[in-house]
């Protein structure tokens, strides 16, 4: 396994991120989830391959994510070892200040999430989404207090616009509070808007990019169709993935990564992945297995080395999309 350091911080994760919102068994897409007894191998075949990095969030399966990574690491791992990054702002209750990155929600949200990971700290703490009812004031000053409580290492932020990230490393900056870290964007070959202005501040900026979906919710691993479905559970119920993609433009760029793929003889999602893990700017991309041989094969992709004439047309057939992902 290959280790890298996000960003300008000097802590290092491995060149792979194990999702973790396919495992611990709650309300949220339980027809795709897996319960804690099939979810625990995965995080024992992910530190036998080196992974120290897991991403989660307390709105997974209702919290009953971060309960199974803890268990995990305490079976399989040391708490010293592992990176833990989990994020806030959905939903975690009926009440008005369940949700959202106000100073209260921030407050009881990682005091929730260190109790059901059984740790002290959280490595990575991740503001999911950008509020758009809470100054950014409030939330930054929340955030900079939990790194001086020492709950919270570094600070990390997930799908937003450039602007917006951009103010809000600034508020940061002009008041002295722990800044971000880490950008959590989607990327992926049929979603590359983030290349216009997110990627080029990150890289400028010195900030980590985690990118989710790097194989666009198994699109680019050959499991969707254009009916909007495939042969695996979360393809044929995932309504989210159909909103995101499925232009006609995403089926040539699916067609021009086959091809590819073929020609090197391997499964499209290692090609995929290569692509996303080699990009500038990106420091570990995050993979999702409810198959072992998944988290097997996503691992091997790191070897894959693509020439310049094979990025090239795995790129050409792009088209512009419309900003997904934000909400």
């Amino acid at each position: 396994m290959k280790y890298v350091r996000i960003g300008k911080t000097g802590l290092k994760v491995s060149k792979l991120c194990l999702g973790c919102m396919s495992y611990g068994k709650g309300q949220t897409h339980s027809d795709w989830t897996l319960d804690e007894e099939h979810s625990l191998p995965f995080f024992k075949r992910a530190f036998e391959h080196g992974i120290n990095f897991f991403d989660t969030a307390d709105a997974y399966s209702e919290g009953a994510s971060e309960i199974v990574l803890g268990k995990a690491i305490r079976e399989y791992s040391r708490r010293e070892e592992v990176v833990i990054a989990t994020k806030f702002f959905g939903t975690t209750g009926p009440g008005q200040n369940e949700r959202g990155a106000s100073r209260k929600h921030i407050m009881n949200a990682v005091d929730a999430s260190l109790k059901r990971l059984g740790t002290d700290y959280i490595d990575l703490y991740q503001l999911h989404r950008w509020d758009y009812e809470t100054p950014f004031e409030e939330t930054a000053e929340a955030l900079n207090d939990l790194v001086r409580a020492g709950k919270v290492l570094h600070l990390g932020a997930s799908s937003m616009h450039t602007w917006q990230f951009a103010k809000a490393l600034g508020i940061q900056e002009r008041n002295g509070f722990t800044k971000f870290s880490s950008m959590q964007p989607q990327y992926n070959l049929v979603y590359r808007e983030e290349e216009r202005e997110m990627l080029p501040l990150c890289l400028d900026q010195g900030i980590g990019v985690i990118p989710w979906s790097p194989l666009a919710r198994g699109f680019l691993a050959g499991n969707r169709n254009k009916e909007g479905s495939g042969n695996t559970a979360r393809a044929k119920s995932d309504a989210f993935a159909r909103h995101l993609y499925f232009r006609e433009d995403d089926f040539e760029v699916q067609q021009r990564l086959s091809e590819i793929a073929a020609a090197k003889d391997l499964p499209p999602m290692k090609v995929a992945l290569a692509w996303v893990a080699s990009r500038a700017a990106v420091t570990s991309p995050i993979i999702g297995a409810t198959k072992l041989e998944q988290l097997d094969q996503a691992v091997e992709s790191l070897d894959v080395i693509l020439s310049d004439e094979e990025v090239k047309k795995l790129e050409e057939p792009y088209k512009p999309h419309p900003v997904l992902g934000h909400n």
